[in-house]
């Protein structure tokens, strides 16, 4: 029982630093809560610049750096509800990134944009699929039959 609340504690944290990088990252906007947001609904136009500029250590920051914060997410939510599948991570994956999504637009603090939302959902089912994965080998050297 203490291993699992240590689990749920740092679950707890990840949720906290993740808030931080995404929603409260410089405070709110200039007009406080509900300022003027930003919106882009163009898939990766973002990246389309950086490419023509050659600068990749940006591209691989936000596109990897989108899929890996969610990750701890898919894992944990696997964990949590380990009969359910990689696609209910998905699902949980998508509504928290979209929730961040909102915020980020209310708040002012980034630009709300349908790849990030894209992105943190494959993350999260990239990070249930890993803990499947590694359950499943853990089983597998145990002599355990799937």
């Amino acid at each position: 029982m203490r291993g699992k609340r240590w689990i749920h504690i740092l679950f707890l944290c990840y949720l906290a630093a993740l808030l931080r990088i995404t929603v409260f990252r410089s405070g709110f906007g200039a007009h406080g809560f509900c300022a003027d947001g930003v919106i882009n609904l163009k898939l990766f136009a973002e990246y389309l610049p950086l490419i023509r500029t050659n600068d990749w250590d940006r591209i691989i920051y936000l596109f990897v750096g989108n899929i890996i914060w969610f990750v701890p997410f898919g894992m944990y939510v696997r964990y949590w509800k380990a009969g359910h599948g990689i696609l209910w991570a998905a699902v949980l994956g998508f509504a928290l990134s979209f929730l961040i999504e909102t915020m980020q637009y209310m708040a002012g603090t980034g630009i709300s944009e349908l790849d990030d939302l894209i992105l943190n959902t494959a993350g999260a089912a990239l990070g249930a699929l890993l803990l499947h994965g590694y359950l499943f080998w853990l089983r597998q050297l145990r002599g355990e039959t799937p």
